[in-house]
């Protein structure tokens, strides 16, 4: 290889090296000529943010310097002054991402032979880092400083030396604070030996200092300083790493101390003292403004019963007029031998008793008491169930449409009480819509979020939703307020119970739902309620079929325990298991039905009063009954579900409720479901 080739292939090589180190430091290199053009590293163009295989020139560069930087970097690079260097620093806004940068320039004016100016030339590096540190340790020293000096306790730092008595024989002051003056009565102490101010003490002194230099351990004690007439409490401690040879020492006044900690006692005293008739007197009104609100809280709930109260005695008395006003003229007429009118005077009795049945469960509903059954269900199939029904309750004048939910998933609810729901809100459609119009029974899916089902009230999560909606005349925001109240009612007298929404209301909640009214004067009104979805596959619907006294079907010698308080529950339970042919068993309390229960004797279902007398419930007894017989099955019949029965909502395998009053029809119906399945 020729001398030619070793000495350009060794500057190759020098600026491939060099190139590398502008790269890996992060240093530009630029260079710029009298007629603008401009050449330029790839670093400068990663320090601006710009991409080097796009170019740019040298006008690209100085637009990303700041405004307020701009003159100054143009300046130092157009100054004809004969200066040989033209450093400065300047700020920039990157091109890529818009972050503003220090930058620091370095460069000098290229002359020509002549010298005239020919270019400029420099290198630029990214300096942000470097002088935020700087800016934020000079800041770090001043608040350092600022505290040092404002500490109220005196502060010094010694450093000990060599002296004339051998290594490490004395020590000097490195750094004191005001207070050090204060404290000690010792001033301009930086720069002084121990020996210059301590003179006969020097040696305890070195000594104290000396063994938490060579040991580490911070050591306490106290000197009274005469010169300040002061008692001061002295710490120190050794300033690592000990090659330093330093000790920091604390200057506190004990007397300020302790007459501060003598004050705090003296104040801690007298505001117990305080505190004590303050709690005395805040007691006495808390008891006060609690005895008021007691007093508008009563005040509320008697006007709430009798709210209540009205309304209910209101419909009951008439029911109660027609049911006994139809029993006394039955035993007139029997009493005079006529026969003809009795079948009459009983259908009105039943129906009378049916609607107060009816507004009893409205009243259940509403408080979130009554006796569910619930169970996985299709509110689609129970909607198409209920359309025959529901088109020839509201009448021929309103068109009823069905907008089924496709894919609508299962809600584990009681489905009759679901109907119930469903007829109740088509009648109140029904009534706001005299001239006739259009009614839409509509399902969906729906998936409430955290933030939509906090103002809905519901746990977030999904739901089947089932929305009537009526093109009557809408609700104003008053009305549609208390619509759910019970025995609110815009209808005219005798026309409305007022207890329809309020029943609705009750049994979305207790099912672990919601419903809401949507609606505006002229614009129709929407009632929708929100039930949680089930997992569980729903179960078919099953079809209603009439309700008649079935003829006996027993025997094989069933024997059926009746256990209820009430006297006359008990002989209408025992008829009609004679007329199925059971034989019957009656018990009036638990521990007395419990006795039998554990006897050898054959009973094959348990019918029981939840609520019963002598410190055993329904629940209670069933639960005793099953350690003695297992497989025996019970039916409860109860005015309201108990947690006490149902616990979490759910019944166990082979317990079944029915709700007071019944059909004696449907009790023969149950019953004989009931053991007919046992029989299998």
């Amino acid at each position: 290889m020729t001398d030619e080739l070793i000495e350009a292939s060794s500057l190759s090589g020098s600026a491939a090296m060099l190139s590398w180190v502008q790269d890996a430091t992060g240093i530009g290199v630029f260079q710029v000529s009298s007629d603008g053009a401009m050449q330029a590293t790839p670093a400068l163009f990663r320090l601006f943010g710009l991409e080097p295989s796009q170019g740019a020139t040298a006008a690209d560069f100085e637009a990303l310097i700041l405004p307020e930087d701009r003159d100054k970097a143009s300046s130092a690079a157009s100054r004809g002054d004969g200066s040989a260097r033209l450093d400065v620093e300047y700020r920039i806004r990157r091109a890529d991402n818009g972050e503003v940068r220090r930058i620091a320039r370095v460069g000098e004016v290229q002359r020509g032979v002549c010298g005239e100016v020919v270019g400029f030339a420099g290198v630029v590096r990214d300096v942000t880092e470097e002088r935020a540190a700087a800016e934020a340790l000079v800041l770090s020293e001043d608040r350092y400083r600022a505290l040092f000096n404002a500490v109220d306790d005196g502060f010094c730092i010694i450093e000990f030396i060599d002296g004339p008595h051998g290594p490490l024989s004395d020590y000097i002051h490195v750094e004191a604070n005001p207070g050090y003056a204060r404290h000690t009565g010792i001033a301009n102490v930086v720069g002084k030996t121990l020996r210059d101010i301590a003179g006969e003490q020097a040696e305890e002194w070195l000594h104290t200092y000396g063994e938490v230099l060579r040991t580490g351990r911070t050591v306490r004690f106290e000197r009274c300083f005469e010169a300040v007439g002061r008692h001061i409490e002295v710490s120190a401690t050794r300033v690592e790493p000990p090659s330093k040879r330093q000790v920091s020492v604390l200057f506190r006044d004990i007397g300020e101390r302790r007459a501060l900690e003598a004050e705090r006692v003296r104040s801690a005293e007298a505001l117990g003292a305080l505190n004590e008739t303050l709690e005395q007197r805040v007691q006495e009104r808390t008891a006060e403004l609690m005895k008021a609100e007691e007093a508008l809280r009563q005040s509320q709930k008697m006007e709430a019963i009798g709210q209540l109260t009205g309304g209910i005695a209101h419909d009951f008395n008439n029911l109660l007029a027609g049911i006994s006003g139809s029993l006394e003229l039955i035993g007139n007429r029997i009493a005079q031998g006529r026969f003809s009118d009795v079948e009459r005077f009983s259908t009105a009795a039943q129906h009378a008793a049916k609607r107060a049945a009816a507004l009893t469960h409205r009243l259940l509903a509403f408080s979130r008491r009554q006796t569910l059954d619930p169970s996985p269900t299709n509110t689609n199939a129970l909607v198409r169930g209920m359309e025959d029904l529901i088109r020839r309750t509201v009448g021929p004048a309103i068109n009823v449409e069905v907008v089924a939910g496709g894919g609508l998933w299962p809600t584990f609810v009681d489905p009759h009480q679901l109907e119930n729901a469903l007829l109740n809100l088509c009648i109140n459609a029904r009534d706001a819509m005299p001239a006739g119009g259009r009614l839409t029974i509509e399902t969906a899916n729906r998936w409430f979020d955290p933030r939509a089902a906090a103002l809905l009230d519901l746990e977030p999560g999904q739901y089947v939703a089932l929305c009537v909606t009526d093109t009557g005349p809408g609700m104003s925001p008053s009305v549609a307020e208390r619509a759910f109240e019970p025995f609110f009612t815009t209808k005219p007298t005798g026309q409305g119970t007022g207890l329809g929404l309020s029943m609705v209301y009750g049994f979305a909640r207790q099912s672990g739902g919601q419903v809401l009214i949507y609606s505006e004067p002229g614009e129709g009104a929407m009632v929708c309620i929100y039930l949680p979805r089930s997992e569980a596959s729903a179960e078919p619907i099953e079809e209603p079929v009439a309700a008649t006294l079935p003829m006996a079907t027993a025997d094989k010698g069933e024997t059926i325990m009746v256990v209820d308080d009430e006297p006359s529950v008990r002989m209408l339970a025992s008829e009609v298991l004679h007329e199925l042919g059971f034989n019957s068993i009656e018990a009036a309390d638990g521990p007395s039905a419990l006795k039998i229960l554990r006897s050898d004797a054959r009973i094959d279902l348990l019918v029981t009063d939840v609520g019963l007398p002598g410190g055993m419930n329904g629940r209670q007894l069933a639960d005793a009954a099953r350690e003695h017989r297992p497989e025996l099955s019970v039916l409860f019949i109860t005015g309201y579900a108990e947690n006490a029965v149902v616990g979490n909502g759910q019944l166990e395998a082979g317990m079944h409720i029915m709700t007071k009053p019944f059909e004696l029809a449907g009790l023969a119906d149950k019953i004989r479901s009931l053991t007919a399945r046992d029989e299998s």
